[in-house]
């Protein structure tokens, strides 16, 4: 979930979330960072004496610079934080802004070589990742991931991470961004209409067809869906194939390798995408409908399932009725000779921090990030905004709503069975083509194979531009 804006997430903080966890072509450009400049000595003088209680040699006294997105999460998590970095080092003095457009704010800084000490680069106006690092702008996170976490300085940082936060913010085999927040993709439903009817989750698609028959028999639609923006649709078919195919289906599909969109797995899935509208299991309309549309249809009892992400429950704050009890759970397997289990999620993290390299006291930003991502600063935040921070077990013993308790719990069953797409982040142009594929399989003018093909095409137009910028994985 990236909040741009308050209360209400909009629809595009789907695609800006996959963004923040790669590299956000969307994001305006550095212009006129092209070296990394700055005073190496500064770097050198701002680093203090290290120790077990100080072990990234935070130099004592040293004011701190904190800018913080402030969107649909607030910064009172963040305020608590420097709060407790002032706790551990309390000659130092914290500047905290919270502000909106982080690109249009920062991006004169840091061609000036005044960036801040740690950065919340989150937003629809964020800076470019790719842009700052080619220009030698962020330091390397590998310090902070390997220093001691603050729960347990037996362990490193970074094995206090939920899987893939490492990976989602590596670039050209460095880290430079960590990210706060995490984010799993299902299906939903109220767990107190099921009990009434006695229907039980679906883990394989037969059993959710054969579900879908009995919902339809008691005169509520199966599905629904946000029918504008078809992406939303993708995640289940994507989270199909990938259970099906494994990890290997999912590098081929991002390394744009030649008839990656016809692998059988992802055939398959697009014909269970394909089923459901030919057995009448969608809400009459969905096609139509937007986000806010298809979720109030859904929340209002019109449909039994809906696919999205887990902000879907702070989202639909004061829409859904009292008693509704919302509840994600995991895509159904295709089949018995799946690569990864039942439980295996489409997951991914987002709302992303930066320590510049040319930074007054950056040894206080990562000590910033250490404290941040430590179990009393990740419990805060999702306490203030019911939503699941990437640092493992965080949310253990806390009283949570049924969305987010059921998120936490899909992903514990998860455990390092998680997977997430690349290419929506890395070829924006590949991204619409499989949206608007979809739509047209979820409307039935198309056909599995005839999606696989239109898909197939436009991957193999990005992989024979010389002009984009190719990643692997």
């Amino acid at each position: 979930m990236d909040p741009s804006s308050t209360p209400v997430v909009r629809r595009t903080s789907r695609r800006r979330l996959l963004q923040a966890a790669g590299v956000g072509l969307a994001a305006p450009a550095l212009t006129g960072c092209v070296t990394s400049g700055g005073n190496d000595d500064d770097a050198a003088v701002a680093k203090g004496r290290t120790s077990a209680e100080n072990p990234l040699g935070v130099p004592e006294k040293t004011p701190l610079e904190v800018v913080i997105f402030k969107g649909g999460y607030g910064d009172a998590y963040a305020t608590n934080a420097e709060a407790l970095y002032q706790q551990r080092h309390p000659g130092a003095t914290i500047d905290h802004k919270g502000i909106q457009k982080v690109g249009e704010a920062l991006q004169p800084r840091f061609v000036a070589d005044t960036p801040p000490d740690v950065v919340d680069n989150t937003g629809a106006g964020r800076l470019d990742l790719a842009t700052l690092v080619g220009a030698g702008k962020l330091t390397d996170l590998a310090e902070l991931l390997d220093a001691p976490s603050i729960d347990d300085p037996a362990r490193k940082l970074r094995d206090t991470l939920l899987p893939g936060v490492v990976e989602d913010g590596t670039l050209d085999g460095k880290v430079y961004s960590l990210n706060f927040t995490y984010t799993a993709w299902g299906l939903w439903y109220s767990k107190p209409l099921f009990d009434r009817h006695g229907w039980s989750y679906p883990t394989t698609w037969e059993a959710m067809l054969a579900l879908c028959a009995e919902i339809k028999k008691a005169g509520i639609a199966p599905w629904t869906y946000q029918g504008k923006y078809p992406e939303y649709l993708n995640d289940p078919l994507l989270a199909m194939a990938a259970k099906a195919g494994g990890q290997d289906l999912v590098r081929a599909v991002d390394n744009l390798q030649p008839g990656a969109w016809k692998q059988q797995p992802l055939l398959d899935a697009a014909g269970a995408v394909a089923e459901l509208a030919g057995r009448g299991y969608l809400l009459s309309g969905s096609e139509a409908l937007s986000h806010t549309e298809s979720q109030a249809a859904w929340s209002q009892g019109k449909a039994a399932f809906i696919p999205c992400g887990s902000w879907l429950e702070a989202e639909q704050k004061g829409i859904t009725p009292d008693g509704f009890d919302m509840v994600m759970g995991a895509v159904p397997a295709l089949g018995a000779g799946d690569k990864l289990p039942f439980g295996a999620l489409l997951a991914a993290s987002s709302e992303s921090f930066l320590v510049p390299a040319k930074a007054k006291n950056p040894r206080g930003g990562l000590e910033f990030l250490r404290i941040l991502f430590s179990q009393p600063a990740a419990r805060k935040f999702a306490e203030l905004n019911s939503t699941l921070p990437s640092v493992a077990g965080a949310t253990d013993g806390l009283t949570v709503s049924t969305g987010l308790g059921s998120v936490r719990g899909a992903v514990a069953a998860a455990g390092t069975n998680t997977f997430t797409y690349r290419f929506r982040t890395w070829y924006a142009p590949l991204a619409k083509a499989v949206d608007d594929a979809t739509g047209e399989l979820a409307t039935r003018r198309i056909s599995p194979a005839q999606w696989a093909d239109r898909i197939q095409q436009a991957a193999d137009a990005i992989a024979k531009d010389t002009t984009v910028t190719k990643y692997r994985r």
